[in-house]
């Protein structure tokens, strides 16, 4: 039946990863280049990576962008405005001149500006263009005929005023064009027309845009290996769009093309579970670990397919060295390396040169393992910043030499993109916290914060429990060291050692490193006693919670003592009633066992690191019967039977122990008594 369970248990483990693994191909898949969207990926400037494209239609050749763009420049700068000219204005405004009766002051005037409009008189703004000299000519519309005029001689009603007012010497004649009111009478009779030389600049566009001609069909619309230009770009755009378009596409080839998109994308997520299933079981078993190797590829595939939509390139400044860095911070280097090869190959599939885009990550993602190995400090994360940016510069030369064989074909933005890249690698530090916060892992870089002795929590147990303080000091120096001699997690167990006796500032006095003489389990039972005592896990547990401590820093409280006894209050109560049968429960610790290697190396140091305490003797002998008492007696006691350590770490450990408490208790040399020892100064 047991069996069964387990056998139930694994098929659900099972399903449950296909369907994560599953899903996230679904998603990928969802956001591929479909069919219908485009069939090439290219860009301007590049070499066409695909073979030698023959029409298969007539294909129109519109005007490249930058043809367009010039065309538009040099029709702006050229183009010549149209005004609308009222020959007959001129004689309206000679008519409304009030009359000067005994003198022919009306007549003089009105000569003048009749002389003046005939030539043409225009607005203050147009007036203000022809001064700086934007304004040479214009086209006058007059009865549906257009005519270009020189604007040489054309004035504004102010510069009418003006001349009046500045050659007009007799007083009379000054007097008449003041009471005249000129500055309200005086219009202009060449007015700019919005409309037609909007008109009209839209035909000079168009002639100056039109189609250069036709591809037909069966000719070449571009050679393998040649250089995109920006007619080519143009010639490609179109015939992508027209292939969108047409009636007789084949939908049986899109949905096949649709299919090879999800088997490639599957095919590498199935690789990746392979991998994770036979070198890194432990992330295999976690379903929290798988979850999160699937959504790392899954996230940044989705921000390479963002950026890559809104920014030409987009892709480039993705930044994917992210991937092995969160990966090798949690796990390991190897996996770090083969997640980000496989996260790269499925971004690849949105590129426009899939094999640059492989070639520059896998380097760059190569160069941050390096660089990193293991993450214990931000300033870490600048190093390899800097490590990215050389791995993506020289392979960027690499690639542009090869494929071009010149360092003409540079191209300035993919240098600022892959710098920006670079940059945003250091963002993978405030990644490692929502990872952590999400999928509770702990990062090195946090278990390093957790082992700083100022923290409060330590902070406390320093000063209201020196002599624990003391003991995990010891026994987290004597854990780290064994568990780096095994090949486990050197810096948990120091973080965890730290914290596994917090639970003993609830009630420090009753253990015995923080006495002083009086001992207060002596009014009290051997089952009181060991209440008290065995609850300090409890205690730990709350004062852990409520200090936001990681679960595996909270699984070194709570198995540290596994479900071993309490011995010394349990043997106490056995001799107390030789003829009685005692029940072992109110003497054993709640556990769990130890799970992992590093508490159970927590547990030997923990037992034998108090127990060297009371040692007479601290001989070689002495200290090495002491370890080999402590652990063996633990091993018989079955307290390592759920734990991942194997036989062969054992007696490693105990020569770790043995070694670190000779050099703990290693004897002193006595010095000698200067009493009688004549000094130079005293002669």
């Amino acid at each position: 039946m047991y069996q069964n369970l387990l056998t139930k248990i694994k098929k659900r483990d099972i399903v449950m990863r296909l369907v994560i693994a599953l899903a996230a191909s679904m998603l990928i898949v969802y956001f591929y280049p479909h069919p219908e969207s485009t069939h090439y990926n290219y860009e301007e400037g590049r070499p066409w990576n695909y073979a030698k494209l023959i029409a298969p239609f007539d294909i129109p050749i519109h005007p490249d962008s930058n043809t367009i763009r010039a065309a538009r420049d040099s029709l702006t700068a050229k183009f010549v405005p149209v005004y609308q000219l009222n020959q007959l204005l001129g004689d309206t405004v000679v008519r409304e001149l009030p009359k000067s009766p005994g003198n022919n002051y009306r007549d003089r005037v009105a000569r003048q500006l009749r002389n003046i409009y005939a030539i043409g008189v225009v607005d203050a703004e147009t007036r203000e263009q022809i001064e700086k000299g934007s304004l040479p000519k214009v086209r006058i519309l007059d009865k549906n005929v257009l005519s270009e005029m020189s604007t040489s001689g054309f004035v504004s009603p102010r510069d009418i005023y003006a001349r009046f007012d500045s050659t007009v010497t007799e007083p009379g004649l000054r007097q008449y064009i003041s009471a005249a009111k000129l500055a309200e009478i005086l219009r202009p009779n060449i007015v700019y027309d919005e409309a037609e030389s909007r008109r009209h600049f839209d035909y000079d566009y168009l002639t100056l845009t039109a189609d250069r001609g036709v591809i037909q069909q069966g000719q070449t619309i571009i050679d393998k290996g040649a250089i995109v230009s920006p007619q080519d770009f143009t010639n490609l755009m179109t015939y992508e769009a027209m292939l969108k378009d047409s009636v007789t596409k084949d939908s049986k080839s899109d949905w096949l093309m649709l299919l090879g998109q999800f088997v490639y994308v599957v095919m590498l997520l199935v690789i990746l579970c392979v991998y994770v299933y036979i070198y890194c079981p432990a992330i295999y078993t976690n379903i929290k670990s798988f979850l999160f190797i699937i959504s790392v590829v899954t996230f940044f595939f989705l921000m390479a397919v963002a950026l890559n939509t809104f920014i030409p390139s987009g892709i480039y400044i993705v930044p994917m060295t992210i991937v092995p860095i969160l990966v090798l911070v949690f796990f390991d280097g190897r996996t770090a390396l083969f997640v980000s090869t496989v996260t790269t190959m499925i971004c690849a599939g949105i590129t426009s040169f899939p094999l640059e885009f492989i070639f520059l990550q896998i380097s760059a993602a190569a160069a941050a393992v390096y660089s990193l190995k293991q993450l214990r400090q931000r300033s870490e994360l600048l190093r390899t910043a800097c490590f990215v940016a050389g791995a993506y510069l020289l392979s960027y030369i690499a690639l542009e030499l090869l494929m071009n064989g010149t360092f003409e074909g540079f191209s300035v933005r993919m240098i600022i993109y892959l710098g920006v890249n670079s940059l945003l690698t250091s963002m993978a530090y405030v990644l490692m916290f929502v990872v952590e916060r999400l999928f509770g892992f702990v990062s090195v870089v946090t278990l390093v914060e957790l082992a700083d002795v100022n923290t409060p929590l330590l902070r406390r147990l320093s000063d209201e429990c020196p002599g624990t303080f003391q003991h995990s000091m010891a026994v987290s120096n004597l854990a780290s060291e064994a568990a780096k001699r095994i090949g486990a997690n050197e810096q948990l167990v120091r973080a965890g050692a730290l914290y596994h006796d917090v639970g003993k500032l609830v009630n420090p006095a009753f253990f015995t490193e923080n006495q002083h003489g009086v001992n207060p389990h002596d009014a009290l039972t051997p089952a009181q006693s060991a209440r008290i005592v065995i609850n300090h896990v409890n205690d730990g547990l709350r004062l852990a919670d409520k200090a936001g401590l990681p679960s595996v820093i909270r699984n070194f409280i709570t198995e540290h003592h596994g479900k071993g006894k309490a011995k010394y209050f349990y043997i106490t109560e056995c001799k107390a009633h030789p003829d009685d049968v005692v029940d072992p429960a109110p003497f054993t610790y709640p556990g769990p066992m130890p799970q992992s290697r590093e508490t159970t190396v927590l547990m030997m140091a923990d037992a034998v690191e108090a127990a060297s305490r009371s040692l007479k003797e601290h001989t070689p002998e002495a200290i090495r019967a002491l370890v080999n008492k402590i652990i063996d007696g633990q091993i018989a006691d079955g307290l390592y039977n759920e734990s991942a350590i194997e036989f062969k770490d054992v007696p490693l450990i105990k020569d770790v122990f043995v070694k670190r408490l000779m050099t703990i208790y290693h004897s002193r040399v006595t010095y000698p008594d200067a009493a009688g020892v004549r000094h130079k100064d005293s002669q």
